[in-house]
């Protein structure tokens, strides 16, 4: 199985929601600031990653775990996905494509903006974190779900 969490800056719900699935971040307690920041890319993704996979790693059960910016774009980069997905693997089912836009609040707005747009990263980065930690009980809920959905999977495919 291949799961893609995806979001127009991809550094941020995304690399949060990834790196708890293969089990690098809490999902019992909001991580410290030093826990985000030292996510590979977390508030790092740079103008020449949006939309490029990026794998993150593997879960527990061996599945491939990847984020993705995809800008304001996901009518037109999601269905691309699916597609090509669809070319190289006729199953469909093994391809779970995750929007974590709906956690994103208003201080992980102004400071990703702050941080990636405009590189003020010291200005920024202090608000995205801050943003993150206030979201990351709804990134977790959004995990879980997505771990519940492939463990059903898994069971009825095996």
């Amino acid at each position: 199985m291949i799961v893609v969490y995806h979001d127009v800056g991809g550094a941020h719900s995304t690399a949060a929601a990834a790196n708890m699935h293969i089990n690098k971040l809490p999902m019992d307690r909001i991580p410290t600031k030093e826990e985000l920041l030292k996510m590979p890319t977390f508030d790092k993704i740079t103008k020449t990653d949006m939309g490029h996979l990026i794998y993150i790693g593997d879960d527990e059960h061996k599945n491939k775990v990847y984020t993705l910016a995809r800008q304001y774009k996901p009518d037109l980069v999601i269905p691309a996905i699916k597609d090509m997905y669809s070319i190289l693997e006729p199953n469909m089912d093994e391809l779970m494509i995750v929007d974590t836009m709906p956690t994103v609040n208003l201080l992980m707005k102004i400071g990703g903006f702050s941080s990636r747009r405009l590189h003020w990263v010291s200005f920024g980065r202090p608000i995205v974190v801050k943003g993150t930690q206030q979201a990351y009980m709804d990134i977790v809920n959004i995990v879980k779900g997505v771990k519940n959905n492939l463990k059903n999977y898994i069971k009825s495919n095996s």
